[in-house]
């Protein structure tokens, strides 16, 4: 078993990495149960695939499971509280720990509940996505999405564990799981240009459901995250917005598409990640064969690369409209991941978004 710790002082916390994990889940979270009970959400794709392998590695304790719809929609208000009522109906307390089992919208929602029900209990990820056991089950981060944009309404609120089973990956379509690599090669994109290079080598392996590749790959994408949290938990040095490198294009792609079925949040970040080293090659900060290698790259795994892929066909000024809701925007500028390179990824906040309109334009 692979354990890797983000160090927060006493919120410290492991995140353990195994294949078979979740046979074996009451060995790790069976302390948390009260009265010999555990709380599970999930959705119902997650439930009707691998809810019978979580309940079979709690054999022995009793389970509440709450099962919610699949999808970005779930993310909402009306969820939140339809949630929240449920738990409070099951008489959860403070000292209890939710059990999120699913991808990341199941977490971003059962974290924010658990960060906000009574004034604040405990939670655990399993998460069951590539995307969300390297990126969203890690570092804290809790929302639902508002009318007005994506993960508006949040928290930070740290899990007390994670829990990784990579054979969860094997029920996984392989639209969602091409969606998840983009976390992946972004660990590479942000500071670290040998592991994009074993990306190009190896991504085809993590995508055909090579074991040792994905192991290497998760591993690798939860050190890498949890190392930056560990440094700035709630981004106020500016380190851990590196990890939000093709998300201020790629939420505005979303947005565009109605946070819908259209365009994965994976999808959008792998097509947010290429226009923001496009945007950086147009603006003279890295090479312009760099940006087309990681478009390349991407695109070769099965991903979106440009916004005709990601079935986007609007103006630049619609999309930086979607930008100003951005929850990074601060006294009206929007600070950008932009790269001088593979592996140089950097905060800027001094680009101009006439700038940024003009290249999307340039884009369709």
């Amino acid at each position: 078993m692979k354990e890797i710790i983000v160090g927060l002082g006493e919120r410290s916390y492991p995140i353990l990495i195994e294949a078979g994990l979740l046979g074996r889940a009451a060995a790790h979270v069976g302390r948390f149960a009260r009265g010999d009970r555990l709380v599970i959400v999930t959705d119902e794709n997650v439930a009707a695939a691998q809810l019978p392998a979580l309940a079979a590695g709690l054999s022995g304790i009793a389970i509440e499971t709450i099962i919610l719809p699949a999808g970005e929609g779930t993310k909402s208000w009306a969820m939140l509280e339809r949630l929240t009522d449920r738990l409070i109906d099951l008489g959860v307390e403070r000292s209890d720990r939710i059990l999120a089992f699913g991808g990341g919208v199941i977490g971003d929602l059962v974290g924010f509940a658990a960060s906000i029900l009574k004034r604040g209990c405990g939670f655990v990820q399993i998460p069951t996505t590539l995307l969300a056991q390297v990126d969203s089950s890690v570092g804290g981060k809790t929302a639902i999405n508002s009318t007005a944009g994506k993960n508006l309404v949040g928290s930070f609120h740290q899990p007390d564990m994670v829990l990784i089973d990579p054979d969860v990956l094997g029920t996984l379509p392989p639209r969602e799981l091409r969606a998840g690599y983009a976390e992946v090669a972004k660990y590479g994109l942000i500071d670290d240009a040998a592991f994009f290079d074993w990306c190009e080598t190896h991504g085809d392996d993590v995508l055909a459901g090579d074991a040792d590749a994905r192991v290497e790959a998760i591993a690798y994408s939860v050190r890498s995250k949890a190392r930056i949290v560990g440094e700035d938990e709630r981004e106020t040095s500016g380190r851990r917005a590196l990890l939000n490198l093709g998300h201020t294009f790629g939420h505005a792609l979303e947005a565009e598409t109605g946070f819908s079925d259209v365009l994965l949040h994976g999808e959008a970040v792998a097509c947010g990640m290429a226009l923001a080293f496009r945007f950086s090659a147009a603006q003279g900060l890295c090479n312009e064969e760099d940006a087309a290698r990681v478009g390349f790259h991407l695109a070769r795994s099965g991903l979106p690369s440009t916004l005709a892929e990601a079935h986007v066909d609007t103006s630049g000024a619609t999309l930086v409209a979607h930008m100003a809701h951005d929850k990074k925007m601060e006294g009206g500028k929007l600070p950008f991941l932009l790269a001088r390179g593979i592996g140089q990824t950097f905060l800027a906040k001094d680009v101009d978004l006439a700038e940024v309109e003009r290249f999307l334009d340039g884009e369709r």
